[in-house]
């Protein structure tokens, strides 16, 4: 166990090659620590990373429990940082599958870096920054109450790290943003998603 966990931590994905991958030094500096494990209950083998995983597969067969040991991280149910997304900050996590409704576990995990000074996002009402836009400093619980904007389909993060979630009032299926442009949220696998509330991930 003790010679895996030296491996994952030091795995390095390539993730940023994603056009959406833009971080500033001091986000990269500000590393978090997740470690996943095979059983629930964090029994069996398990793996340690601060970085990105695109494929959970390379380290454990399966993964039913982790411990959110410093920072915050999204992961996701397919690999390379698809499907079903879910936010995980500090915390012990015995039974996720259960807890987070991911019943085919977690296949890829992205850190999240802590960000400090101020957020920008603009969002889109059509893909290609096309359509009604508007920009956020805060979040917003509600698009339609607040802007009239009945879809959200593209979006330019400037500052910040941000949530945004297919329900009013930050509830329902979710999507991390990082800095960078998102053109088509449809291409990037979340066809059929209506975005109607944005959060900004702080410090924690």
């Amino acid at each position: 166990m003790k010679g895996l966990n030296q491996v994952g931590k030091q795995f390095r994905s390539n993730s940023n090659n994603s056009s959406t991958a833009n971080m500033s030094n001091t986000d990269m500096n500000m590393r978090g620590k997740i470690i996943f494990y095979e059983d629930r209950n964090f029994q069996g083998r398990s793996y340690e990373t601060s970085s990105d995983c695109s494929d959970m597969s390379s380290f454990l067969n399966r993964c039913n429990s982790c411990r959110v040991e410093n920072g915050s991280f999204m992961v996701y149910d397919r690999p390379n940082f698809m499907g079903n997304q879910h936010f995980m900050r500090r915390g012990e996590y015995s039974d996720y599958m259960s807890m987070l409704g991911m019943s085919g576990g977690i296949r890829s995990c992205r850190n999240i870096p802590m960000h400090r000074g101020q957020f920008r996002m603009k969002i889109f009402e059509r893909e290609n920054f096309q359509g009604m836009s508007h920009e956020l400093m805060s979040d917003c619980d509600n698009i339609m109450d607040r802007y009239r904007m009945s879809d959200c389909m593209s979006s330019h993060v400037m500052d910040g790290h941000w949530l945004m979630y297919e329900q009013p009032q930050f509830r329902g299926k979710m999507m991390y943003l990082r800095p960078g442009e998102y053109r088509s949220f449809r291409d990037m696998g979340m066809s059929g998603m209506r975005f109607q509330s944005m959060k900004r991930i702080m410090d924690m």
